[in-house]
């Protein structure tokens, strides 16, 4: 299965029309994303909540880690850069952290309000390896950006 993106980004542009509270805005965007592809495993939100510091938020998929510091892992690399983690096999990925031990491929895209702070990390994982796209990551965060630009 193939992503519809110009489908995904209506449908959750309409869903989140006026919404600007960022968990309930990360709940909706990660049911509609998860469910929207069969290479999805694992879908969710880390939060930045101090310093250099990420926590869980709303996922859809089995449990995820619950604390990730940005010095480590895909996720704390997108938080430090700033910029997608396309990650074709976690396994060379230096100091991946494995939440779940059947994941194989991830992308994390940087989530920032509308003054461009950034308050989270979108992580998507599959059990496939090199399961995502410069497409995927492109189309993802358009849709990210658009959802989280008023958040508060």
């Amino acid at each position: 299965m193939s992503v519809d993106y110009s489908t995904l980004t209506k449908t959750i542009a309409a869903l989140t029309a006026g919404e600007t509270d960022a968990v309930a805005l990360m709940a909706t965007v990660t049911c509609e994303v998860h469910h929207a592809d069969d290479r999805f495993d694992w879908t969710g939100f880390y939060r930045v909540v101090a310093p250099e510091l990420l926590k869980i938020g709303p996922y859809q998929g089995g449990h995820g880690c619950l604390v990730i510091p940005f010095s480590r892992g895909v996720c704390g690399a997108c938080a430090r850069t700033g910029e997608a983690q396309l990650v074709a096999d976690v396994d060379a990925f230096p100091g991946h952290i494995a939440c779940a031990t059947s994941t194989r491929s991830e992308i994390v895209l940087p989530v920032r309000d509308g003054a461009g702070k950034l308050i989270a990390v979108f992580d998507i994982d599959s059990n496939q390896p090199n399961a995502f796209t410069q497409e995927d990551a492109t189309a993802l965060q358009g849709i990210l950006d658009e959802a989280f630009r008023d958040a508060t």
